[in-house]
């Protein structure tokens, strides 16, 4: 089963942990958890979640992306000394790139999701999140906190250490603006004022319904290499090793007790869960090596520590009241500990949890209580399994649920119940478990009519450009959502009630699976759908003013007899034709329905949605599904809309060669601005292929993640020198297959971040404005520049050839000497050459009006 901890308690995690060490970390990482049968646990791996039970030392990880954390830190607290361990990132990395795939913004921010709650499975630790967007590099902190909504990302913070309650917080960046991103310098400014306030009742006080406020002992620095960097240091600490002072010194080596592996080892898999950033490969670097490995911590507030992070604090049961007899049961079970007979572990087990019981409530409390009763059912060796039939059901209809639930031991266990909260439903099944024997129960729920579509819940609700919208309080922080239908399995154990949690999946074996290889099946988590997807095949559609344009929408029917009717809901000014269209489908049948839309007779921008009316509801949902084998299948719904873009637009040309590079979708605009477009391979880089293009464009980063561009660059510089164009998008310096980017010599910086210009608004001068690039067929004016998203561009080369390249532009960040070099052309025989580190890639596919008649130019050079 997938269970999200912090959504609804340490099943899911707990699981995880013991079918690691069943499988070990090498399987762990080829096979994820959702693609194999659930195992009984190994008894060393029982013994550890006890002594985990045992231990209260808690610690929180702050940073700002998803692979910001320190995994071998996180490991080491969270496998090595068995502390609640949590890794707090303030954004889910939708600003960033994709090495994977096409999946920019919203979509990458839930696959690096995904990505962090695999990292975390295999170091142990938990993950939490705030409301704060990747909104892109920022060079300053100070701009960082402008874009964000500073109250409301202190807000989660807080939130996040009321809810995780950690005596120690730790910072991955510090609070020093320095040689590094604005959003690390904000998460740690952030960090230490929440740090401040936590366990001040007045400070945010509408959280205190449901949540008490709670002071961390301390707050440090967790710094890179010793805090030799300058850029990691604080006032007060020095980057002379032999002078540091206000730092401690801990080696966090060390080897996981169950699964036999360094824990050096463990976070390097760990790490490499972060594929979309390139981390595929980055397991290996944690082998050969168990000697010490120190980090280096500086106290930046809270009680001073002199010899380890967690100094002075009581991390046993002893820090609440009438814990003590619980750790001296505790104590007593582990000594006694029956590996050999783990159903022989139960009568001690139940003591501890009627002692538990007596406890009042309270967070840290109330997850050790999951955490024992986890304990107890794999000492039970009790399995229990909700399937349907198929994963995806639209709100209002029946759900067949099929429980099965089975014992491994000989303790007498009687199933009492299943319970459905969302529905306030129970149907009771008073039956006495056999050992060895699945005992099932069929029942028929409905799911409620108002359940929301399965959508991310920070994706439900329009965003800002700095912060998503999350209206239940109660889902800030959580990693994912909920389960839309949960299931609770009721268990009377010696007289004592055991709740175990639970909710429905789908089960698919493949077709050469056997019951001896039943590893191979897939678990799904239910999807709550609508009966209809609507979409318009293309984010952005561009108009001449005035212009009349035919728009297709396609529907597609995921259930039978679906009748109804199809509008666009448009902005003043535009004209759609006809209001409404109607379509009668069955089961995975599509309709396209076309639409006449008008632009208005000047530049402007609209945004279409597509609405499908079926009955008394309605609908405005796309479907877009990610599958990664590292992760589990991501069905997204976001709303059905259009960009329209009107703008006066010239070409010339019209065939274009297209090398893609890493997650580009460059190529569909440029189909929209007229040009018919042919994907290009290292092969076709010849003469006579060459020869019918007007232009050839290198997609971004072409030369980090292709092979075959660099063997092939004389043929490619030839066509330019025979009076082709070549405009070649920006390449990072690190990885790349070849340092002859162009014809004439360049070279790419690597004075990050200064060879970027993060503010998308940063005033942009025309440096030869007559230049053709400027004039023909668009005249571009500093208008163009206006609405221009997220950046102006990124990795500027540092040195050109000045005698043949000409540089056209001139921006910066506020307060930076202008860069120059964001667009460089240059003649080369009879073609032209551009190289470009301007943003294109968001800006085109975007719809940016100025872009796309820029672009056009460049195209156009020679024409």
């Amino acid at each position: 089963m997938r269970r999200t901890f912090s959504a609804v308690g340490l099943g899911r995690w707990l699981r995880l942990s013991v079918r690691a060490a069943i499988v070990g970390m090498c399987l762990l990482a080829s096979m994820p958890e959702w693609s194999r049968a659930a195992e009984a646990a190994p008894s060393s791996a029982v013994l550890q979640e006890l002594h985990r039970f045992e231990q209260l030392g808690s610690v929180l990880y702050v940073a700002a992306h998803p692979d910001d954390e320190n995994t071998q830190l996180i490991a080491y607290l969270a496998r090595g000394r068995l502390y609640r361990t949590a890794y707090l990132s303030l954004t889910r990395g939708d600003g960033g790139q994709n090495l994977l795939g096409p999946e920019f913004g919203d979509e990458l921010g839930v696959i690096r999701t995904q990505e962090l709650l695999a990292a975390r499975r295999i170091d142990g630790g938990q993950q939490f999140f705030s409301r704060a967007r990747d909104f892109g590099y920022s060079k300053d902190y100070r701009q960082t906190l402008r874009k964000w909504d500073h109250q409301q990302v202190l807000s989660d913070i807080v939130r996040v250490i009321r809810e995780f309650r950690p005596d120690v917080m730790i910072t991955r960046f510090s609070t020093v603006p320095g040689i590094t991103h604005g959003h690390h310098t904000a998460s740690a400014v952030l960090a230490l004022e929440a740090f401040k306030i936590c366990g001040d009742p007045h400070a945010f006080p509408e959280q205190l319904t449901e949540l008490k406020p709670w002071q961390p002992k301390r707050i440090f620095l967790n710094g890179f290499v010793g805090f030799r960097r300058p850029d990691q240091l604080v006032p007060g600490a020095t980057s002379e090793p032999s002078k540091k002072i206000n730092t401690i010194r801990i080696d966090i080596s060390g080897t996981d007790p169950v699964r036999g592996v360094p824990l050096g080892e463990l976070a390097a898999m760990s790490r490499s869960m972060h594929k979309t950033q390139g981390f595929g490969n980055f397991a290996g670097y944690g082998r050969g090596g168990d000697g010490p490995r120190y980090e280096s911590f500086q106290l930046l507030d809270g009680e001073h520590a002199s010899k380890d992070i967690l100094d002075g604090i009581d991390t046993t049961w002893n820090r609440f009241p009438g814990g003590g007899e619980i750790a001296a049961l505790a104590s007593q079970a582990i000594a006694r500990f029956n590996s050999a007979d783990l159903a022989a572990n139960i009568p001690a087990l139940l003591s501890i949890r009627s002692h538990l019981a007596a406890l009042p409530a309270d967070p840290v409390i109330d997850e050790k209580r999951r955490l024992l009763d986890h304990i107890v059912q794999e000492c039970l060796g009790l399995e229990v399994e909700t399937v349907i039939p198929q994963a995806e059901v639209v709100p209002g209809e029946k759900l067949p649920l099929h429980h099965v639930v089975t014992e491994r031991s000989k303790i007498p266990v009687r199933w009492v119940a299943v319970r459905y909260p969302s529905v306030g439903n129970q149907v009771s099944n008073t039956k006495d478990l056999i050992p060895a024997q699945s005992v099932d129960l069929d029942s028929t729920q409905t799911l409620p009519a108002n359940t929301p579509l399965g959508q991310p819940y920070w994706l439900r609700e329009p965003e800002t450009e700095g912060m998503f919208r999350v209206d239940d309080p109660k889902l800030i922080g959580r990693p994912e959502n909920p389960p839309a239908f949960p299931v609770e399995f009721v268990f009377d154990v010696a007289g004592q009630t055991l709740v175990i949690a639970d909710e429905p999946v789908q089960i698919t074996i493949p077709p050469t699976s056997t019951a001896a290889q039943d590893k191979g099946e897939t678990h799904r988590r239910l999807d709550v759908i609508a009966p209809v997807s609507l979409s318009f095949g293309s984010e952005v559609q561009l108009f001449p003013p005035g212009a009349t344009r035919t728009v297709t929408v396609e529907a597609t029917a995921f259930r039978n007899d679906l009748a109804g009717n199809l509008q666009l809901d448009a902005s003043e000014g535009w004209i759609v034709s006809p209001s409404t269209r109607a379509f009668h489908l069955s089961t995975g049948e599509h309709a396209q329905l076309s639409f006449n839309i008008t632009a208005p007779p000047h530049p402007t921008t609209a945004r279409i949605l597509a609405r499908a009316v079926i009955g008394n509801a309605s609908y405005s949902n796309q479907r877009v599904v990610i599958h990664y084998s590292h992760i589990p299948l991501i069905l997204l719904q976001p709303a059905a809309s259009l960009k329209a873009v009107s703008l006066d637009l010239a070409i010339r040309g019209h065939e274009i060669g297209y090398l893609p590079g890493a997650g580009d979708s460059v190529a569909d605009i440029l189909k929209q601005m007229g040009y018919a477009v042919t994907s290009l391979t290292g092969a076709d880089l010849t003469p006579k292929s060459l020869s019918r293009f007007d232009a050839v464009v290198i997609g971004i980063r072409a030369f980090n993640v292709r092979t075959d561009l660099a063997p092939h660059l004389p043929a490619l510089f030839a066509y330019v020198q025979a009076g082709g164009t070549v405009i070649e998008q920006y390449n990072t310096p690190n990885g790349l297959q070849t340092t002859e980017l162009a014809p004439y010599d360049l070279e790419l910086s690597r004075d990050l971040p200064h060879n970027r210009v993060t503010d998308e608004k940063a005033p942009v001068t025309l440096l030869v404005p007559d230049h053709l690039a400027f004039t023909t067929p668009n005249r571009i004016v500093p208008a163009d520049f206006d609405g221009w998203v997220q950046e102006r561009g990124l990795n500027f080369p540092s040195k050109w050839d000045t005698t043949h390249f000409t540089a056209l532009l001139a921006c910066s960040d506020a307060g930076e000497a202008p860069l120059t070099s964001g667009l460089l052309v240059a003649h080369y025989g009879k073609g032209y050459f551009v190289y470009t580190g301007l943003s294109w890639f968001r800006q085109l596919p975007a719809g940016v009006p100025g872009a796309c008649r820029l672009f056009a130019n460049l195209v156009s050079l020679g024409k």
